[in-house]
């Protein structure tokens, strides 16, 4: 009888908490489902940007091919040490930013120009096609092993009779080096593009890591904001070094994109697919000003770093703009197209590794 009393007791104590989990579990569950990702309306695609020649200064144009490597002409070329063949970059040597790469769409060549050392006004050039034939590199370039962080590729170098004169830039001998868009040796992706990951197979010229680079306006109004609050400073998009440049609808949204569809403006051409792998996890090359190579000591590196460290994989950068890879063969790109979000994803990761 004191067994049955005692377990009259404990049921009684116990069956109040028993429902209060229940409840506060069946209460937590409801709006984690209706708080299931939505699709973003759609935006407007307000800038293309190409940087023909990596961490050297970009080019706006008003339309582009999209290419399974990334938009034409976008980091084909770059500069590398002698002789080992190395990337150099704009991250420790900012006033890589003053090279000028300028595309003639006549003669489709670009010409390269930057300032000569110990001149106020002369400068150093050259200029190549914009689109060499197998027959022009055989006879100007020779195939090097060119490195960019661990990803080593075979690439076309230039003769240092065409692009010697660079070396006064960079107080030391260099190299240009070339990866055409359709190779027989491409550079496969690796990290979030790796194969076993986006499904496919996929490669890219010389960026760091994926072929394109998006960027939302909307999250930049939104971080000029704080750069404002912080120091009265105010930095263009063009700073973080995107490809394609949208409206956005709001802040941020961008950190939940998987598919985007970009539709043409016209129905002449089919629709062009990304796919988006991560979050574009940011170093300090934003704080350099494109156009006078200046760095600032601490913005808007300091700022990104008190909130957008936002990816679970690299929490020790913050993050700016999804990095992307185009679907299918591609096609034209046009500032004023449509970009759609297919997919969302609350399970973006980012993977280290170049």
């Amino acid at each position: 009888m004191e067994y049955s009393n005692g377990a009259v007791i404990l049921t009684a104590f116990l069956l109040p908490i028993i429902t209060y989990l229940l409840y506060t579990r069946t209460r937590d569950v409801r709006p984690r489902a209706a708080s299931k990702l939505q699709l973003p309306p759609p935006t407007e695609v307000t800038n293309l940007m190409v940087y023909p020649i990596k961490s050297c200064h970009g080019i706006s144009v008003p339309s582009a091919k999209l290419l399974p490597t990334g938009l034409d002409l976008d980091r084909q070329w770059m500069w590398v040490t002698y002789p080992d063949y190395r990337f150099l970059t704009i991250r420790n040597l900012a006033k890589m930013t003053l090279i000028r790469p300028v595309y003639d769409a006549e003669t489709d060549t670009l010409k390269v120009t930057a300032p000569a050392p110990n001149s106020d006004d002369e400068k150093l050039q050259f200029e190549i096609p914009a689109h060499p034939t197998r027959e022009w590199l055989s006879k100007n370039t020779e195939v090097v092993n060119a490195t960019v962080w661990s990803s080593t590729t075979p690439a076309y170098c230039f003769s240092p009779d065409l692009t010697g004169s660079f070396n006064a830039f960079f107080g030391k001998e260099v190299r240009l080096v070339y990866k055409p868009p359709f190779s027989d040796s491409p550079r496969a992706l690796g990290s979030n593009g790796a194969k076993a990951v986006l499904g496919r197979e996929a490669s890219t010229c010389f960026p760091d890591m994926m072929p394109i680079l998006v960027a939302s306006e909307k999250s930049m109004e939104e971080l000029n904001s704080c750069l404002q609050a912080a120091e009265g400073l105010s930095i263009p998009i063009t700073r973080f070094r995107p490809n394609i440049i949208v409206r956005g609808t709001k802040a941020w949204d961008e950190d939940t994109w998987k598919t985007l569809r970009i539709k043409p403006q016209s129905s002449d051409s089919g629709d062009l697919v990304l796919d988006v792998t991560q979050r574009c996890a940011r170093c300090q090359v934003p704080n350099v000003d494109s156009e006078t190579a200046e760095k600032h000591k601490t913005q808007p590196w300091d700022t990104l770093m008190k909130y957008r460290r936002v990816d679970e994989g690299i929490k020790y950068k913050p993050c700016f703009g999804m990095l992307c890879v185009p679907r299918g063969t591609g096609g034209k790109m046009e500032v004023g197209m449509r970009l759609e979000v297919m997919e969302v994803t609350d399970k973006h990761r980012y993977i280290p590794g170049f």
